[in-house]
Protein backbone atom coordinates (compact mmCIF):
# COMPACT_ATOMS: atom_id res chain seq x y z
CA UNK A 1 0.00 0.00 0.00
CA UNK A 2 2.79 2.47 0.89
CA UNK A 3 4.66 1.79 -2.35
CA UNK A 4 1.57 2.47 -4.45
CA UNK A 5 0.99 5.74 -2.55
CA UNK A 6 4.63 6.70 -3.08
CA UNK A 7 4.32 5.97 -6.80
CA UNK A 8 1.28 8.26 -7.03
CA UNK A 9 3.01 11.09 -5.17
CA UNK A 10 6.15 10.72 -7.29
CA UNK A 11 4.10 10.84 -10.48
CA UNK A 12 2.11 13.84 -9.26
CA UNK A 13 5.22 15.81 -8.25
CA UNK A 14 7.46 14.90 -11.20
CA UNK A 15 5.10 13.93 -14.00
CA UNK A 16 7.18 10.78 -14.44
CA UNK A 17 6.71 7.10 -13.72
CA UNK A 18 8.82 5.92 -10.79
CA UNK A 19 11.39 3.20 -11.47
CA UNK A 20 10.41 -0.03 -9.78
CA UNK A 21 13.42 -0.97 -7.66
CA UNK A 22 13.31 -1.69 -3.97
CA UNK A 23 16.06 -2.00 -1.36
CA UNK A 24 15.01 -3.35 2.00
CA UNK A 25 16.11 -0.96 4.77
CA UNK A 26 19.12 -2.36 6.60
CA UNK A 27 18.86 -5.44 4.37
CA UNK A 28 16.13 -6.85 6.62
CA UNK A 29 13.69 -8.89 4.60
CA UNK A 30 11.62 -12.03 4.60
CA UNK A 31 10.63 -14.30 1.72
CA UNK A 32 7.06 -13.08 2.14
CA UNK A 33 8.17 -9.44 1.90
CA UNK A 34 10.19 -10.14 -1.25
CA UNK A 35 7.18 -11.87 -2.82
CA UNK A 36 4.96 -8.91 -1.90
CA UNK A 37 7.35 -6.34 -3.39
CA UNK A 38 7.81 -8.46 -6.51
CA UNK A 39 4.04 -8.85 -6.92
CA UNK A 40 3.84 -5.05 -7.18
CA UNK A 41 6.25 -5.19 -10.12
CA UNK A 42 9.41 -4.19 -8.22
CA UNK A 43 12.85 -5.73 -8.63
CA UNK A 44 14.52 -6.25 -5.29
CA UNK A 45 18.07 -4.88 -5.14
CA UNK A 46 20.59 -6.04 -2.57
CA UNK A 47 24.17 -4.92 -2.16
CA UNK A 48 27.26 -7.09 -2.32
CA UNK A 49 29.35 -4.82 -0.12
CA UNK A 50 28.57 -2.31 2.61
CA UNK A 51 30.93 -1.02 5.22
CA UNK A 52 30.37 0.70 8.54
CA UNK A 53 29.56 4.18 7.18
CA UNK A 54 26.03 4.78 8.47
CA UNK A 55 27.02 6.11 11.89
CA UNK A 56 27.91 9.75 11.26
CA UNK A 57 29.70 10.00 14.61
CA UNK A 58 32.12 7.16 13.69
CA UNK A 59 33.37 7.97 10.20
CA UNK A 60 36.49 6.17 8.98
CA UNK A 61 39.41 8.20 7.73
CA UNK A 62 39.54 8.66 3.97
CA UNK A 63 42.51 6.40 3.21
CA UNK A 64 41.15 3.51 5.27
CA UNK A 65 37.71 3.82 3.68
CA UNK A 66 39.12 3.89 0.13
CA UNK A 67 41.32 0.86 0.82
CA UNK A 68 38.47 -1.15 2.29
CA UNK A 69 36.08 -0.34 -0.55
CA UNK A 70 38.61 -1.00 -3.32
CA UNK A 71 39.64 -4.31 -1.72
CA UNK A 72 36.00 -5.41 -1.78
CA UNK A 73 35.28 -4.38 -5.37
CA UNK A 74 34.50 -7.20 -7.79
CA UNK A 75 32.74 -7.74 -11.11
CA UNK A 76 29.03 -7.07 -10.70
CA UNK A 77 29.51 -5.34 -7.36
CA UNK A 78 26.68 -3.33 -5.88
CA UNK A 79 28.39 -1.14 -3.30
CA UNK A 80 26.25 0.54 -0.68
CA UNK A 81 27.53 3.97 0.33
CA UNK A 82 25.27 5.96 2.63
CA UNK A 83 24.68 9.56 1.50
CA UNK A 84 24.92 10.96 5.04
CA UNK A 85 28.59 9.98 5.34
CA UNK A 86 30.90 12.99 5.00
CA UNK A 87 33.77 10.59 4.25
CA UNK A 88 31.86 9.05 1.35
CA UNK A 89 31.22 12.48 -0.14
CA UNK A 90 34.94 13.26 0.04
CA UNK A 91 36.18 9.95 -1.39
CA UNK A 92 33.64 9.32 -4.14
CA UNK A 93 35.60 11.12 -6.89
CA UNK A 94 38.72 9.13 -5.93
CA UNK A 95 36.77 5.85 -5.91
CA UNK A 96 35.25 6.51 -9.32
CA UNK A 97 38.65 7.36 -10.80
CA UNK A 98 40.22 4.26 -9.24
CA UNK A 99 37.42 1.97 -10.47
CA UNK A 100 37.80 3.39 -13.97
CA UNK A 101 41.58 2.75 -13.83
CA UNK A 102 40.74 -0.84 -12.81
CA UNK A 103 38.61 -1.17 -15.96
CA UNK A 104 35.20 -1.01 -14.34
CA UNK A 105 32.27 0.76 -15.93
CA UNK A 106 29.05 2.05 -14.44
CA UNK A 107 25.45 1.51 -15.38
CA UNK A 108 21.96 2.37 -14.32
CA UNK A 109 19.82 -0.23 -12.61
CA UNK A 110 17.77 -0.43 -15.81
CA UNK A 111 20.93 -1.36 -17.73
CA UNK A 112 22.29 -3.71 -15.09
CA UNK A 113 19.08 -5.67 -14.46
CA UNK A 114 18.04 -6.37 -18.05
CA UNK A 115 17.22 -10.00 -18.48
Amino acid sequence: RNLKALEAIYNEKTGRVMSKYFRFPEGNYSIEAVKCVNSLGYKTIFWSFAYDDWDNSRQQNKDKAIKKIIENTHNGAVILLHPTSSTNAEILPTLIAEWRKMGYTFGTLDELTQE
